[in-house]
């Protein structure tokens, strides 16, 4: 088996500094569609952490309910709505981002899973799906067929089994995920303790993270994360390895001072640029 530990060496090798000469639009434009009634905070959490990831634009799409919310939490990004109130019914948008996350708090409303289905047909942009992206594509599995080459997923082990299906041992819990990679031509980041990035027969684990990202959001972040790499122009497989490691070096980072107890997702983002300066000074 081709395994590559993902070490502070290989990030090293693939991480770009941001150019001397860098603007708001040379750094990528990056769209989440995310958020229901009761779950606009997913939509919160990834956008917040895409921005602070090093896009230079950041729009989220949510429901009309998430709207007052994001601009009140988030000011530096951008909203748009969709028509209806507490879902996604509809993906459009007059934008041109470069990387698209849809998922996280998006709920299972039959509108939105045609919505997605709708957009899966027409997409051409680099997608990194999550959370209720993979759980309606659990349930419509011939839809996988529609997504680009290098589409990302990042489900957490439930989410994985409902894509697919269970499994007695890691093992074979591996070679069914190689073997989704490969049927579907996807990216499967496998979250976990480790994580473990699936590119076909090319599998590479994380070297970062402890026990205190077990804590709600702690996967929109990430989403958050990927995606802004993806739209600052990093190929797929590379911003799932790069956004992995510094997911999981925030929690490293900020443990002597938070413990597993109280650390947050909301933590997550505010230890990413200690996460980006360790990579830096190296």
């Amino acid at each position: 088996m081709n395994m590559l530990h993902i070490t502070k060496s290989e990030i090293t090798k693939r991480y770009k500094p941001i150019d001397s000469k860098a603007h708001k639009g040379t750094q990528g434009h990056a769209l989440i569609v995310a958020g229901s009634y009761g779950k606009i905070g997913a939509a919160v959490l990834a956008s917040k952490a895409c921005l602070k990831s090093g896009s230079g634009l950041v729009t989220a799409f949510v429901p009309k309910c998430g709207y007052q919310i994001l601009q009140i939490s988030n000011p530096e990004i951008m909203t748009l709505t969709d028509v209806e109130e507490t879902f996604i019914s509809n993906i459009d948008f007059d934008i041109k981002p470069q990387a698209i996350a849809i998922g996280p708090g998006l709920g299972q409303e039959k509108i939105t899973q045609n919505a997605l289905h709708q957009f899966f047909k027409s997409n051409t942009v680099p997608l990194i799906l999550d959370a209720d992206a993979l759980n309606i594509l659990s349930i419509n599995k011939n839809w996988l067929s529609l997504l680009q080459p290098k589409t990302i997923l990042t489900p957490h082990p439930k989410e994985l089994e409902r894509l697919i299906g269970k499994w007695n041992s890691d093992e074979e819990k591996l070679d069914k995920t190689k073997a989704f990679s490969k049927q579907y031509h996807v990216i499967v980041v496998m979250k976990g303790a480790p994580t473990v990035v699936i590119d076909g027969d090319a599998v590479y684990k994380n070297s970062t993270g402890n026990a205190a990202l077990a804590t709600a959001g702690s996967g929109d972040v990430l989403t958050g994360i990927i995606t802004s790499l993806v739209a600052q122009s990093y190929e797929p497989i590379t911003a799932a390895i790069l956004g992995v490691y510094l997911h999981g070096l925030t929690a490293d980072i900020a443990l002597p001072k938070t413990g597993h107890h109280a650390f947050i997702a909301s933590d997550i983002i505010n230890y990413l640029g200690k996460a980006f300066l360790t990579i830096e000074n190296e």
